[in-house]
């Protein structure tokens, strides 16, 4: 009995120290067979620009990675979806061989880093390389698409971008950080025309007539409409292409002033060309910039509690500004919220039903201790296979306590059973636990050899099954194992012992 409770305390202690190894996220990233690479170019850059460098892009990958079988690229996307994007965002949609057949990488990892060192020295272009379903849960949950968000919020755009600036700076030194670029919030060109009130009132100008007259030559004005059957369009009227397509042409507009004469506009506004903002997201109310970038070689809870170790180290936020941190880290935090509240409530619904089966605390308290047995074989499970803690394997984990609990009810019943039956308490651990080995091996050996295809798959989806598999067949072994050895050796200090009738006496007899 003592090996026993030594052996017990080991294994859970040792389940611990590999607990607190285990990396955390989400779910696994899942191999679609296809990237999707988003470009992101000058905000101020032209169609055609854009075209002839997203086709350089395309060259350039398809002669150094031979993994690849065809490029599609798409400039831009139309205000009539979902979401429009400037002709300064392009994706490329990427058509990649079988695995197998890969000759620069092995592992999906390694392909996305050899691809983001081939084009960082690609001029005037930031890459985000993930995949079009990753990139489509992404984009839905955070505007981005990328696997962590970082939103910094705050009033002044200025102090928004100097920030936003330095987080990035900072998330480049994380290690596992890729793909870290943030929102592109400035570079847009303008034409800034202040009026001049003074010089208005000078010449005895109106200020909306002198507006009116810039709003016409440059952006146009209704003049009428036309009919075709039916549809009828507006007729704009504006200056022809080349009086209004410089500066230095809208300078020279000129404005009629009272009594005939007509006045430059220059001598009326102040007219500067600036690099404005190139947009600006709100939530809640709440101007933000985001920092984006994809985690590769590593778990993206490790990450993140490194990357806001650094950030709240090295980058010091202004009074009423905040970081927010999303995508699938918040995901993963919303995930354990529900299960911290999910997995307690169905151990007590479960400890209910074995009391109300047994009518006996300890011998409920008795069969729940098959659960950390079985907690130590799924973490072992996953340390050894090199994944990490999921949602995926959290379920695992709810379904092994199941078949755990199921094999503690068999062998507790039965040595209940025997000592009901006389039998001594020493005997009834022992024979007990020779008895049942049978029942418990099928038991746990039904389960185990069902999921071992999961296993063992490569296929698309794969990914998703391997931890919950994992895990159960890892929890079976020990809790197995375990449960043969530390129930019947631990039965004596739980087991409710039946009274025995005494015979009555002679006298009594008579």
């Amino acid at each position: 009995t003592t090996a026993i409770k030594l052996e017990l305390a080991f294994t859970l202690a040792i389940g611990g120290v590999l607990f607190m190894q285990l990396g955390s996220e989400f779910v696994p990233r899942l191999n679609e067979g296809d990237l999707l690479v988003r470009a992101t170019m000058a905000p101020s850059i032209s169609l055609e620009e854009a075209r002839e460098t997203m086709t350089r892009f395309e060259r350039r990958l398809m002669s150094r990675f031979p993994e690849v079988t065809r490029v599609v690229t798409r400039v831009g996307r139309g205000e009539v979806g979902a979401h429009a994007d400037p002709v300064n965002s392009a994706e490329a949609f990427v058509g990649l061989k079988p695995k197998e057949q890969w000759q620069t990488a092995k592992t999906l990892d390694e392909l996305y880093a050899n691809m983001g060192e081939a084009f960082e020295d690609f001029p005037g272009v930031q890459f985000n390389f993930t995949q079009p379903i990753a990139a489509a849960v992404d984009e839905l949950l955070t505007g981005i698409k990328a696997e962590l968000a970082i939103k910094v919020f705050g009033p002044d755009m200025e102090v928004l971008k100097e920030k936003a600036e330095e987080i990035e700076a900072v998330l480049r030194t994380v290690p596992g950080a890729a793909d870290v670029q943030k929102d592109q919030v400035t570079g847009t060109p303008q034409l800034r025309i202040t009026m001049n009130r003074q010089a208005l009132s000078r010449y005895g100008i109106n200020v909306e007539d002198a507006q009116k007259i810039i709003r016409t030559a440059v952006g146009g004005e209704k003049a009428g409409q036309i009919f075709e059957g039916i549809p009828r369009f507006d007729i704009l009227v504006r200056y022809a292409p080349e009086g209004r397509n410089s500066a230095e042409v809208i300078r020279n507009i000129l404005v009629p002033a009272p009594g005939g004469a007509t006045v430059p506009l220059a001598d009326l506004a102040t007219i500067e060309e600036i690099v404005g903002p190139r947009q600006i997201t709100r939530e809640n109310a709440q101007r933000f910039i985001t920092v984006q970038c994809n985690v590769r070689g590593r778990d993206i809870g490790s990450f993140v509690e490194d990357a806001q170790r650094a950030i709240d180290t090295k980058v010091k936020l202004p009074p009423g500004y905040l970081v927010s941190w999303g995508g699938q880290f918040q995901l993963q935090q919303e995930a354990n919220k529900r299960l911290a509240l999910v997995i307690p409530l169905t151990l007590l619904i479960v400890f209910l039903l074995l009391y109300s089966t047994f009518n006996s605390l300890r011998n409920s308290l008795l069969i729940l201790l098959n659960i950390p047995l079985a907690l130590v074989g799924g973490v072992a499970g996953l340390w050894l296979t090199g994944q990490n803690l999921s949602v995926p394997a959290s379920v695992g984990f709810i379904a092994l306590f199941g078949i755990a609990l199921a094999n503690g009810m068999v062998l507790v019943t039965y040595l209940n059973q025997l000592l009901q039956e006389g039998v001594p308490i020493l005997e009834t651990s022992i024979r007990g636990a020779c008895l049942r080995v049978r029942p418990v091996l099928m038991t746990a050996s039904a389960a185990g050899l069902g999921l071992v295809p999961m296993v063992l798959s490569q296929g698309t989806g794969s990914e998703v099954q391997r931890p919950l598999a994992t895990v159960v067949i890892g929890g079976l072994v020990t809790a197995t194992i375990l449960t043969l050895l530390v129930i019947p050796a631990l039965y004596r200090w739980f087991a409710v012992v039946p009274e025995r009738e005494v015979p009555p006496a002679d006298d009594e007899r008579r």
